[in-house]
């Protein structure tokens, strides 16, 4: 008996393990090659020990501005798209929660069922229209983009997630005269905010990195960071590695930092449902 727990704990070591070598070595190669001498990059055998140098940051900075352009347009836009979802996703969570019909029921197959088709199926029939309202390379088109393609998901995590609280509030709130939109605002959105932040960590991750409708909706004004990082590896110039893997830990670190810190409510939003009591 103890030599089975032994070989099982054993084995749960090695796959974490495998699982976190995995998950971190092209974070943590990207993150020491962004501060390696050119040379020492691809070295072979690879150099783990070396001489560190800002020199790419320094060039990044020097050489791709438009980089920085891109990275505040990523933030105007995952902010606004992520303010967009959580607003639409709370409110229809809501009703889906506290009302029930055919079609209501019949509307949650089709939430998922929009999730599920891959957005390249969407865009393109979109881009005439996008392009015929003037709404192309705007920040504001991304933005309805993003939300959108999360709001079936943001959705059905809030309904999980109001389920959760007692109809008994609502109704002691009916009772002291608060309507509909009061008790979402006072009651729901304040028991609902870990819900409401594992869809935020669900849209800023999604929103941040993103590069198939940026690709597709914007040119110059509303660029992105990974779709600059993009022309970085397409330069006519050749790829500058260096330079690469500083934007690019430049690019992550923001977003990394952010699901580190909402760690606990990720983990709320993909157990949500899990289990009754």
């Amino acid at each position: 008996m103890r030599t089975d727990k032994l070989a099982i704990g054993l084995g749960k070591t090695v796959a974490v393990a495998v699982i976190l070598v995995w998950s971190l070595f092209p974070i943590t190669f990207i993150l020491m090659s962004s501060f390696k001498p050119g040379q020492d990059i691809f070295a072979v055998p690879p150099k783990f020990v070396f001489s560190p140098t800002i020199q790419h940051y320094v060039e990044l900075w020097n050489g791709w501005g438009v980089f920085f352009g891109g990275l505040l347009n990523s933030t105007i836009i995952t902010a606004g798209a992520t303010v967009l979802a959580i607003t639409t996703s709370t409110a229809a969570g809501y009703v889906y929660s506290r009302y029930s019909s055919r079609m209501l029921n019949a509307s949650v197959m089709f939430l998922i069922i929009v999730r599920l088709i891959p957005p390249i199926v969407v865009t393109l029939p979109l881009f005439p229209i996008i392009n015929a309202i003037g709404l192309n390379d705007t920040h504001i088109v991304l933005m309805v983009l993003y939300a959108t393609f999360f709001v079936s998901l943001g959705t059905v995590l809030m309904r999980t997630f109001i389920d959760q609280i007692p109809r008994e509030l609502d109704e002691a709130a009916q009772i002291d005269g608060a309507g509909r939109l009061t008790i979402l605002r006072r009651v729901i959105v304040p028991l609902a905010a870990p819900g409401i932040l594992a869809v935020a960590v669900f849209v800023v991750v999604f929103a941040w990195n993103e590069f198939l409708f940026a690709f597709i909706f914007t040119a110059t004004r509303a660029k992105t960071a990974p779709l600059v990082i993009s022309e970085m590896i397409g330069s006519i110039d050749g790829v500058d590695w260096g330079v690469l893997f500083a934007a690019s830990t430049v690019q992550l670190i923001p977003v990394l930092l952010f699901v580190i810190f909402m760690n606990r409510y990720l983990v709320a939003g993909l157990t949500a449902g899990a289990t009754k009591g």
